[in-house]
Order: structure tokens, then sequence, then C-alpha cells
């Protein structure tokens, strides 16, 4: 015997695929649209860009990076140094005479940093460097030595405990005066002249 199908029935089924097509079609076209140039950077048409769509994707891209330079940083690296002494800082004149020189270092342990900045009124030949503690009598490593120079500033991480500073030389005929200011965590510093006493002072 034959099924007749109500027209009512196959009336409700073409409906239904018809239904199921457009959503097929819509979710294709977003997908196109924007989920591809936001998500992808994908943008086939075009479409996405003039919606700004795609800046989203570049924006995600730049946090990723953003991300994976932080993630770089060396195992172990700190944020934050606590200190349990305080906080120091100075600015001192030293006046050198002619062909002269003078030599002003702090004490840093290990990993403290030194923030400086010195002037000259004439320009002087200098060398920051540091003399570790336990190094034979005379031994010292450099940082940075210039002739000719009338300031620097910057930063000094120490690599090792012991004394860091500077040595100035006067290459002129007449007297120069050296300005050097300087923070940190030190607790004491020396002043070095040939045929003098050091002079050190506690913090």
């Amino acid at each position: 015997m034959e099924t007749v199908v109500p027209v009512e029935a196959v009336a409700a089924r073409e409906r239904l695929a018809t239904a199921v097509g457009a959503a097929l079609f819509a979710a294709g076209v977003i997908l196109v649209v924007a989920v591809l140039p936001a998500e992808f950077g994908i943008d086939p048409t075009g479409v996405g860009a003039r919606l700004g769509l795609t800046a989203m994707d570049a924006t995600r891209r730049q946090m990723d990076a953003f991300a994976a330079s932080r993630g770089a940083v060396p195992a172990g690296a700190s944020t934050l140094a606590p200190q349990e002494k305080p906080y120091q800082q100075e600015t001192i004149d030293l006046k050198i005479a002619p062909h002269d020189s003078v030599e002003y270092k702090y004490r840093l342990d290990k990993g403290e940093a030194l923030l400086y900045s010195w002037k000259a009124n004439e320009r002087v030949n200098y060398e920051l460097h540091a003399e570790p503690d336990g190094a034979p009598r005379g031994y010292a490593e450099s940082y940075e030595k210039k002739d000719a120079s009338s300031g620097a500033s910057g930063t000094l991480t120490a690599p090792f405990a012991g004394i860091h500073g500077w040595y100035w030389e006067n290459p002129t005929d007449r007297e120069v005066t050296v300005t050097l200011s300087a923070a940190g965590f030190y607790n004491m510093s020396h002043e070095f002249r040939k045929n003098a006493p050091t002079k050190t002072t506690m913090f």
C-alpha cells in the first residue's frame, strides 16, 4: 500500500531544510567576515579590515609577544631586592690639584646597585673600577675608562662584594673640582690620595 505524505509535512521539511541551510550559510559568512579576521588575521573579503576586526588579531599578537618576552626573564631573577640597612645618598666635591689624582669608592655587597652622577669643571681622565674582597693587593677590575671627560652618570650593580668607584686624574695646570652624587645601600666610602692616609666615611 503506497504511503501518502501529507503536503503539510513536506512543506515543513522544506522549511526546516531551508532554515538549516540559511543558518549554515550565516555561520559561514560570520566565520569568513568576523571570526577569521579577528582571531587569525585572515581576511579574504576585506570586510574585516573595514570593520576594524583585524586590529583585534594584531592586538592579540602584540599581547602574546609581550607575554613571551616577559617569560624570557632568566630563572631566579627577582623584581624586589629587600635591604635591611637604610638607603644612603650624598653629594660631595673633590678637589684635584694640577697633575694630581683622587680615588673615591663605596663598599657594596654583591648584587647591590649604586646610582651615580658626576661632573667636573674641567675635563679629566677617569676610570670606574672595583677591588673585590680578598683580591691580591693592587688587583682591580675596570668597568669604564675614558680620557678627557667632563662627567658621567649611570647605575652600577656590583658583580661581587668589594669597593667600587672612580679614579680621577687632573691632566691640566689648574685645580679641578669633581662633584659626585651617589645613592644606594652602601654603608662606607673610602677616599684615596697620594701621600695621604685613606679617608673613610661611615654611613
